[in-house]
């Protein structure tokens, strides 16, 4: 520490708050010295105004005007303590607005005990998930750590307007500590890459993204109570031979500006003289593997941005461009409605993108790319640029954490309905690195007839189960869904439904009878889609469970425990599908919302302009994407190569 001299402080304040108002010490300084000067200045003023006023007085044949200044400065003419009166309110009111100015939005002082009690969340990663858990955190007990190697929240879903020039990369793009410095909590933020997790000692070894750190050390090692696994995941190549060198991926600002400067360069390669026909041809030809939204929706980019703007740039080569898009399955966006789905392939084909669907790529070389069809035909397509869209796949450190809680098999972080990891109890998983392993109604079927016997009859009567009726549609969200596509008001009517035409009074099955009408509902299992939708609303529910955590360890809200005594905490996390878009280029959107609501063409385009404005992270974002789509409308897409 400095030995300088510095302001007192209170011996209760925290080393934290110690340093910012030493920090704030030299602004304070500076306002007042300034306030100062004003005042001392306009004090000369008024003196030289007195002085003119004086000379203008004895002038022969001048009429003296009696202004308001000249008043005030006769009036410190003949009451000389006016000025000290004046200089001393300026300096005590400077001095105010200084330390007002200095203290805004400080936090109040917290006694060393009081911070040392603090629970310690790390934070791994600043995607969706990890950002949606910051900007949601309230509790100031927390002492929490951002750990990620990019120092910026990403708005992925428009990384494929980034890759045309149609949005600019900056635009998309929020300092996290912007969005942290506005939490009137103490967050840090560390730029660099976990490497390890070391969950027996509750460690995160991490490597500064940066070469080294101040003290010269590459690698450092960060402690925690709670962990939070928040990174994301990579493009999964499948191990096919040559993905890895020689196709571009999209998941991060850097793919897309990799991807847009590779276009131009095709572009300006196909355009130098001494080139064969056959050789531009390569080169124009854009291959985009992958008929997922990513995959299509860059499709669609590329092509307006080809057809609008680089063929007015390029006149000599418009006609050897070639878009192709390829997809393993029958269809492209297999996710969405078939409506949408026969939409996109007939505007695709239509537009002359050659879609090529059940065709699997086998390999790629530097050239060509290898495909295999559904018949057993294999067949080579010369490319000049590939974009690999086809899935997500575990990034290293996550894989070596899976070994270490047993899950070496899985293809991704395997959490329960609490997005809690399995067979830990302090670290947490969501977004694209794990999925909820959904408990089915037939591992605890004999726990859930016994919890709902309360007389211990043996027999399970319509009014027992209807007493837990909430708890069990709760606890296991499957039974909802399969009520709801049976057409079947609750679980009594399923039970009704297996004792034939009975009156509900008379209804009273044993366990085998239980179990039986039970025995489909976990036909309805299914694994949330990663997409950054699920990965904000995962964030925001485990924010909100760490906001409330003394609260429902007193209190618990949750459904019951069939396999033990009392409730669960929190209720189990539920994902609510708020829609998806699929742009489809030329001005033109397919939109799928909740209840079948579906929409193709112009107006779901605004709708989606509206929508994806609205989710920007903070004004400065939403006016920037908003202005680079005025700007396009306008001048079109720019087409340097930087």
């Amino acid at each position: 520490m400095s030995h300088e001299k510095r302001e007192e402080l209170p011996s209760s304040a925290t080393q934290p708050e110690k340093k910012r108002r030493l920090e704030r010490s030299p602004r304070v300084l500076t306002l007042s010295l300034s306030l100062s000067s004003s005042v001392f200045r306009t004090t000369l003023f008024l003196q030289d105004r007195r002085k003119s006023a004086s000379r203008s007085a004895g002038a022969p044949g001048k009429m003296r005007s009696s202004t308001v200044l000249e008043r005030f400065s006769r009036a410190f003419h003949d009451h000389p303590s006016l000025s000290k009166i004046v200089v001393l309110f300026a300096v005590s009111g400077g001095g105010l607005v200084a330390y007002a100015e200095a203290n805004s939005g400080a936090q109040a002082i917290v006694p060393v005990e009081a911070e040392s009690k603090k629970k310690r969340v790390v934070v791994l990663g600043t995607g969706w998930a990890g950002t949606s858990f910051l900007r949601n955190i309230k509790n100031p007990t927390y002492d929490i750590q951002v750990i990620s190697p990019r120092n910026y929240f990403a708005f992925t879903p428009l990384l494929p307007s980034v890759t045309c020039g149609t949005v600019e990369a900056r635009s998309v793009v929020e300092p996290i500590r912007n969005i942290v410095r506005k939490k009137n909590m103490d967050i840090r933020f560390l730029e660099a890459e976990c490497v390890k997790i070391d969950a027996e000692n509750k460690k995160v070894h991490c490597r500064t993204s940066n070469g080294t750190n101040l003290n010269g050390k590459e690698e450092f090692v960060v402690d925690y109570d709670y962990l939070v696994i928040a990174i994301g995941a990579r493009s999964n190549t499948f191990n096919i031979p040559g993905v890895e060198e020689n196709c571009k991926f999209l998941k991060e600002v850097e793919d897309a500006q990799e991807i847009r400067r590779s276009v131009i360069d095709c572009f300006e390669r196909a355009s130098l003289p001494n080139l064969s026909d056959e050789e531009r041809k390569r080169i124009l030809h854009f291959v985009i593997v992958g008929g997922g939204p990513t995959g299509v929706e860059f499709a669609a980019e590329l092509y307006d941005f080809v057809n609008e703007d680089l063929v007015k740039l390029y006149p000599r080569v418009k006609e050897l461009v070639n878009i192709t898009l390829l997809e393993a399955a029958d269809h492209i966006l297999n996710m969405f409605d078939k409506r949408i789905t026969e939409f996109a392939e007939t505007k695709f084909r239509r537009e002359g993108i050659n879609l090529k669907t059940g065709s699997m790529v086998v390999k790629v070389t530097d050239k060509e790319i290898s495909t295999k069809e559904k018949t057993g035909e294999a067949s080579s397509i010369p490319y000049g640029m590939a974009v690999w869209s086809t899935g997500i796949g575990q990034r290293p450190v996550v894989r070596d954490f899976m070994k270490q809680v047993g899950q070496a098999s899985r293809r991704a972080l395997a959490t329960d309905e609490w997005l809690r990891v399995e067979q830990t109890d302090s670290i947490y998983a969501l977004g694209d690195c794990a999925t909820i392993n959904q408990r089915k109604v037939m591992e605890d079927i004999v726990a859930i007839f016994s919890k709902a016997d309360k007389d211990n009859s043996g027999t399970l009567t319509a009014k027992e189960a209807r007493e837990v009726i909430a708890d069990i549609c709760e606890r296991y969200p499957q039974v909802e869904l399969y009520l709801k596509n049976k057409k079947l008001g609750d679980v009594v009517d399923l039970l009704k439904e297996s004792k034939g035409d009975v009156k509900e009074e008379s209804i009273e099955l044993d366990i085998a009878e239980f179990t039986s009408a039970l025995s489909q509902v976990d036909s309805q299992m299914k694994n949330l889609p990663a997409t950054a939708q699920v990965a904000a609303q995962q964030g925001a529910y485990l924010a909100d469970c760490f906001n409330r955590m003394e609260q429902c360890e007193k209190y618990p809200e949750g459904p019951l425990r069939f396999r033990g005594e009392g409730r669960h905490r929190f209720r189990p996390f539920r994902y609510k599908h708020l829609g998806q878009f699929a742009p489809l280029g030329g001005e033109q959107t397919a939109a799928q919302l909740p209840g079948d609501w579906v929409s193709i063409g112009h107006s779901s385009q605004w709708l989606w302009y509206s929508v994806y404005a609205s989710k920007q992270v903070s004004w400065r974002t939403r006016m920037l994407v908003i202005s680079d789509w005025m700007r396009r409308f306008v001048f079109g897409r720019d087409s340097s190569r930087i």
